[in-house]
């Protein structure tokens, strides 16, 4: 998973490179989601923090994943200090899930387009785009501040595992949000990110086997 961390981050910010600015008609437009991020984080810092807020879209989220991949809910707990839903499956990308899917981001997303289905929306485009940059910015906030914690999720399958998927899985979903809401087709970005990864574990593989003709060679002169 390490070079697939490169991989996907190399991608975006090529993604990023090349349709900066592109499909957004105002300055405006342009900096309403990097002003939306800022605005939380002062937030974040200046006021008391929604934990139970945090919690019901981190159960949530464990949920929706767990109904994606066939499983069935039950009863879900929030309170301030912690939550718990039971599910009848589990494996890493449901447990994992709350750290790299913005649950209010994509709420915020999908009311959007649906609006956009029966009423024009472009005249508060630049709303919109403020608004994911203050609920992804409340997600990566309380990512920080959680994984800077012991957490059950993430040692339950390790961390470094943990880490590089949800570290990759965070660039992945800036990627698409790039081609939600700018120019950028996600074939593109498929064909991109496709790329790069093939290239990183290329060059991954070169250097190991490298390495394992040295050391091999190094053990051969010594017998």
């Amino acid at each position: 998973m390490i070079p697939f961390c490169w991989s996907v981050s190399v991608a975006v910010y090529k993604l990023y490179q090349t349709s900066l600015g592109a499909g957004l008609s105002s300055d405006w437009e342009l900096w309403a989601l990097p002003i939306g991020f800022l605005i939380w984080v002062i937030l974040f810092f200046l006021l008391p923090r929604p934990f139970r807020t945090y919690v019901l879209a981190h159960e949530l989220t464990h949920a929706l994943w767990a109904l994606m991949m066939g499983g069935r809910v039950g009863k879900m707990k929030v309170e301030k200090t912690g939550g718990h839903v039971e599910l009848s499956k589990t494996n890493f990308i449901i447990t994992l899930s709350p750290y790299f899917f913005p649950f209010y981001t994509v709420l915020v997303i999908a009311a959007y387009y649906l609006t956009g289905l029966t009423t024009d929306v472009e005249p508060y485009r630049c709303w919109w785009l403020g608004t994911i940059g203050l609920t992804w910015a409340f997600h990566i906030t309380f990512t920080v501040n959680m994984l800077s914690q012991h957490q059950p999720d993430v040692q339950e399958h390790g961390r470094i595992f943990s880490y590089t998927v949800i570290f990759s899985m965070n660039v992945l979903v800036i990627g698409i949000w790039m081609v939600l809401i700018g120019s950028p087709r996600l074939i593109s970005f498929g064909e991109l990110l496709g790329h790069e990864t093939a290239s990183v574990y290329n060059f991954s593989y070169q250097q190991l086997l490298s390495g394992w003709i040295a050391v091999s060679r190094f053990f051969e002169r010594g017998a």
